[in-house]
């Protein structure tokens, strides 16, 4: 299991009922998302996803749809987008 600190990446919050703010870090090729609470809309999970490009990022941040890209693009490729949680719920 990786014990080292996470890449602190800057989240951006997103138009998404499913997915709360999402960030990349270039240089480490990795992805950020903090989801929703279905019920409440309030932030929670924080994942990061590693060996994205920064095509697969753009072209995930600028879909019209973050929950269905990611739905479609990343969460069924888990082999090629490798996750690890980071931690359970935002801090206030």
């Amino acid at each position: 299991m990786n014990t080292a600190t996470p890449l602190q990446i800057d989240l951006k919050e997103v138009e998404s009922s499913q997915i709360h703010s999402i960030g990349y870090d270039a240089a480490s090729k990795t992805l950020a998302i903090r989801f929703r609470n279905r019920s409440t809309g309030a932030p929670t999970t924080l994942y990061h996803y590693a060996n994205v490009t920064p095509e697969d990022f753009v072209a995930f941040d600028e879909a019209e749809s973050k929950g269905s890209h990611f739905g479609k693009h990343i969460k069924p490729y888990d082999v090629k987008f490798p996750f690890q949680k980071i931690n359970e719920s935002a801090t206030a």
